[in-house]
């Protein structure tokens, strides 16, 4: 889906300077206190946010990722918008411990006959998966020699929720707060619609394998003015009027918009080159920061690692990445337990130091993975595919970790700043 040129020439757009601030004094928590080691104090430099203008628990927040890289990973888990904490909930009774990264999704309402194909996104006017019930359709297919994910149709068939957009929204930042308050990190995703499609949508306008926009739909959405551009301002503002409810609530967001664009399953994936995905994502950037002001983001890169499914066309990572002076973390989704150390080492080479994460799991990292890809900040298992793909006491010993920080083993200072306990 490569655009050759735009319509009409894109707008100068400044590059954030990649400035590094030197010297500052903080106490070393992460650094200088290994288990049972005497805290010193030291100097550190840091890379600071992409954004010049980042809040300061924006940056307390992303000081505190390049602490804990290479020694510690933060535990983390997605919930489904509009419906509070379920699967964090549901965690914490399994293993007693709290996973530090909240995280959930500005997501769209539903339209069609066939929800049940779009359970796994959790679409805002669909029920959540009950996960016990999951576990126990896994046991059933397990005695019987079965193997792989269940069937659709071995699930209840889901009922529509009489809940709006806004409303599910309002009740995903009201439950964003409460969690914050409790020290959680917080990080939020889109799955948006096309923007012409606005909400309720069809899923396959969010997910549009088969149907990706043409070429001269791409020119005119990156064209500004045009209908399909006034179109896409539109939907981004609404999502960037609840970013500005959180920043005023003094709440810094692990923001990872348009994730997994190289594969080519979402309307905005497969674009390469610089007029590709690339100007997307600065389009974002540009409008959220100057336009909209959002100073209390964390710039959250997120591609799929590239996983060798038969049939699927995955591009590299270096084909739809805007450049390290636009991104703060470099994360990757990865399924199937398939933690290539290439996919991890590639990621390293892009960052050029900044911080990288796994934004979406399915089987959880195991603690030799983590070992030998110890620069992974964090991990957030995925709604109820968590309960799916791993067995109980494989989430135990994750949870259990020295490595893998839990809510107990983390502080907030009253000045906004984390650290290890």
């Amino acid at each position: 889906m490569p655009a050759d040129r735009l319509a009409t020439a894109p707008r100068s757009i400044p590059t954030p300077a990649p400035v590094m601030h030197v010297g500052k004094l903080f106490l070393a928590l992460v650094l200088s206190c290994g288990l049972g080691a005497r805290c010193a104090a030291e100097s550190k430099s840091y890379i600071p946010p992409i954004n010049p203008a980042a809040t300061p628990a924006a940056v307390n927040l992303y000081d505190f990722l390049q602490d804990i890289q290479g020694r510690f990973t933060l535990s983390g888990q997605h919930n489904f918008v509009g419906k509070g904490s379920a699967f964090t909930e549901q965690l914490e009774a399994l293993t007693g411990k709290s996973p530090v990264v909240w995280g959930s999704d500005f997501s769209f309402t539903i339209k069609g006959d066939d929800a049940m194909h779009f359970q796994h996104a959790g679409p805002a006017n669909l029920p959540t998966i009950d996960a016990e019930r999951v576990k126990r359709v896994m046991a059933d297919r397990k005695a019987k020699g079965l193997v792989g994910p269940p069937p659709q149709d071995a699930f209840p068939r889901p009922e529509f929720l009489d809940i709006t957009l806004a409303q599910a929204r309002a009740k995903t930042i009201e439950e964003i707060k409460a969690r914050h308050a409790k020290g959680h990190i917080i990080t939020l995703m889109w799955h948006a619609c096309f923007p012409t499609d606005g909400t309720p949508c069809r899923g396959e306008s969010v997910w549009a394998e088969g149907h990706l926009p043409t070429d001269a739909q791409w020119d005119e959405l990156m064209t500004d003015g045009s209908a399909l551009n006034e179109a896409w301002k539109k939907s981004v503002d609404e999502v960037a009027g609840y970013l500005r409810e959180l920043q005023e609530a003094g709440i810094p967001v692990l923001w990872r918009p348009y994730h997994e664009m190289n594969g080519e399953w979402f309307w905005w994936g497969h674009k390469k080159g610089a007029q590709g995905f690339k100007r997307l994502w600065i389009m974002m950037y540009d409008r959220f920061t100057r336009l909209q002001k959002l100073n209390n983001l964390i710039w959250v890169w997120d591609a799929n690692a590239p996983r060798g499914v038969p049939g699927e066309r995955g591009i590299p990572y270096e084909d739809c990445f805007p450049g390290a002076e636009y991104v703060d973390v470099l994360a990757s989704d990865i399924y199937r337990n398939d933690y290539k150390p290439s996919h991890y080492d590639q990621l390293l080479a892009l960052g050029k130091g900044k911080p990288v994460a796994l934004g979406e799991v399915g089987e959880l990292p195991s603690p030799e993975i983590l070992q030998q890809q110890p620069r992974w900040t964090w991990f957030m298992s995925w709604g109820w595919i968590l309960f799916l793909a791993n067995e109980p006491d494989r989430i135990k010993a994750i949870y259990n970790s020295e490595r893998v920080l839990t809510l107990d083993r983390i502080t907030l200072d009253k000045d906004g700043r984390y650290s290890v306990r």
